[in-house]
């Protein structure tokens, strides 16, 4: 998927499928965020945006189903759903309910994949806004092309884990993401230290004073945000 990689939410209560399907799923050219349960879940729906959902159906305080009832009256965000059951009538209702597939446990990860990518190549693309492009200053970020450039057009090279900065803090504008929520966005070995020093070095390229940054902020003792113009 190359610099277009989705981004994708496990939600699962089971600790060690949570972490299997990260990994392997980071290994597949995805970003990956998880969620032990419905709660955390809409937490994680507030902070980033997702271009699929993995649910698990029977999860303690509210099923999988329950909680696909309720984002599909404001989210049509695509859901893969996971069940120990196989049942048809369980598949049923996750379809009716709103699901857009279905996988029973257990299964082959190599199937998971393919099954999202094709999803995502069905999902409809969503119509670009003029908040799109950010406006920086000295510079405008393109979120669709994931472009950085002057306002006399002149490409500015960033890097992907820039380009993933500059989108994850760009769709929250104003919003405070903490060095550890970036980590885990970026994966790969990302680290609170590792985010300190992307932000250092894109800043050299959006600030006029990278040690006065009018942008890309610090917020002490919880983390950073980005506010355009």
């Amino acid at each position: 998927m190359g610099e277009d990689k989705a981004h994708i939410l496990v939600v699962d209560d089971d600790t060690r499928l949570r972490s299997l399907l990260q990994r392997f799923l980071r290994e597949n050219n995805f970003y990956v965020s998880t969620a032990k349960d419905a709660d955390e879940a809409r937490e994680r729906l507030t902070e980033y945006k997702f271009d699929l959902l993995i649910v698990d159906i029977m999860m303690p305080n509210e099923s999988g189903l329950d909680f696909l009832g309720t984002l599909r009256q404001e989210s049509s965000v695509p859901v893969i759903l996971l069940t120990a059951m196989g049942e048809t009538a369980d598949r049923i209702a996750g379809l009716e309910t709103g699901a857009d597939d279905y996988l029973a446990k257990p299964f082959e990860p190599k199937e998971l994949v393919l099954r999202i990518k094709n999803i995502l190549r069905r999902a409809p693309k969503e119509t670009i806004s003029e908040k799109q492009v950010l406006d920086l200053g000295l510079c405008l970020y393109d979120m669709e092309k994931k472009e950085l450039s002057t306002k006399q057009n002149q490409i500015v090279h960033i890097t992907p884990v820039e380009q993933l900065l500059l989108s994850v803090l760009g769709q929250k504008a104003g919003q405070v993401f903490s060095r550890e929520k970036l980590a885990e966005i970026l994966g790969a070995g990302q680290s609170p230290r590792s985010i300190d020093v992307q932000i250092t070095r894109l800043r050299k390229k959006i600030e006029k004073d990278s040690k006065n940054p009018r942008y890309l902020q610090t917020v002490r003792g919880k983390g950073y945000m980005l506010l355009p113009e």
